[in-house]
């Protein structure tokens, strides 16, 4: 289990929420903590996004509560009752589901049994929940801001080596099936995740023209990135797929389609050490890998054998998936070598110390 900058700032939320409310003299300080708790956002733009739901949602539980108390009371049904009234209520308006939470906290709070004066006991109850809202904003606003592009190159970086250690493998037909297959579902969702963190980084906000324009090229040039790794994920998926049945092309086919998809392994590669500044812009002109290098002769010659062969046509999908891929990548080098050439000041921020 990973200790990360988001756990670090829950705990420092709840904490700095219950003293406020303990300062104010609430002794329902444990209602401030649970709603920071669940008023903790991933970034500092949803804070922004999502903190004025969080008060209608607090206020929505509140005053249904405070109706429910006095007209009927604060039997346990009655309880049970009003969290559903007000969980419709919130998904009809199209909350989140931690801001439904949060004024299913609010409910619970309110309608408790005390021998305090009710509305007393339901303003301090209210105040409490929002201390502890506040106290979350603040803690996303001010300690340890999330650095997307750092988490998101890296699992770029790990989801793509991944990949292409086993496309070398299954090419060579060197893997473990039953392994293989693991390791596809887990890609599978590291890509997922990987969607996830490029939403929130392209989230995060620019205050200058320039900034906002060097972003806009990085945000295409990483959407470019994850769109590639997803297609070397289908070329694995589909040698995975039909790796019984290689023994239908000639040794020379054979060959030749391992050659391919080391070519395409090798540029994967090449493209994403340049991203990291590993590699030299000029490097292109001085590589020598590519010199037999022919996606479309290679289809070609795969059409011709299966006119010989029709078990060989299940090996089409192969060479598409290969002429996709390399499309891909030839478009990813083009945004790189824009992106370089007029931002060559401006670093992807591969590295980072953060928690």
């Amino acid at each position: 289990m990973k200790f990360g900058a988001r756990v670090l700032k829950t705990g420092l939320a709840v904490s700095i929420a219950m003293y406020a409310a303990l300062m104010f003299d609430f002794t329902s300080a444990i209602f401030a903590g649970i709603a920071a708790v669940f008023s903790i956002q991933p970034s500092i733009y949803r804070s922004y996004q999502y903190v004025l739901q969080q008060i209608e949602a607090n206020l929505l539980g509140a005053v249904i509560a405070i109706i429910m108390v006095t007209v009927i009371g604060n039997d346990p049904m009655i309880i049970g009752f009003t969290i559903i009234l007000v969980m419709t209520i919130c998904m009809g308006f199209q909350m989140k589901q931690e801001i439904i939470m949060l004024a299913v906290v609010s409910v619970i709070a309110i309608m408790e049994s005390t021998d305090m004066p009710f509305v007393e006991f339901a303003g301090t109850r209210v105040s409490s929940v929002f201390i502890g809202i506040f106290a979350a904003f603040l803690v996303n606003l001010i300690f340890l801001p999330p650095k997307y592009e750092t988490r998101l190159f890296r699992q770029i970086e790990q989801t793509s080596n991944e990949t292409l250690q086993w496309i070398r493998l299954s090419s060579r037909h060197l893997s473990d099936q039953p392994a293989l297959k693991d390791e596809i579902e887990k890609l599978i969702e590291d890509i997922t995740k990987l969607d996830h963190i490029y939403l929130l980084f392209s989230e995060e906000r620019m205050y200058s023209r320039k900034s906002r324009y060097t972003r806009a090229r990085k945000l295409v040039l990483f959407r470019q990135l994850i769109h590639t790794s997803k297609k070397s994920l289908e070329v694995l998926r589909t040698l995975q797929r039909y790796d019984k049945t290689l023994g239908h092309l000639t040794p020379d086919l054979k060959g030749r389609i391992v050659n391919e998809i080391d070519y395409l392994i090798h540029t994967h590669e090449k493209l994403v050490m340049m991203c990291m500044g590993k590699i030299r812009e000029d490097t292109e002109k001085e590589d020598q890998f590519d010199e037999d290098h022919d996606i479309s002769a290679l289809l070609e010659d795969v059409i011709e054998h299966t006119k010989v062969n029709r078990d060989a046509w299940q090996f089409l999908p192969l060479a598409g998936n290969l002429m996709d891929y390399e499309n891909q990548l030839e478009h990813l080098k083009r945004l790189l070598g824009s992106y370089q050439q007029f931002h060559k000041q401006e670093t992807i921020k591969t590295e980072s110390h953060d928690l």
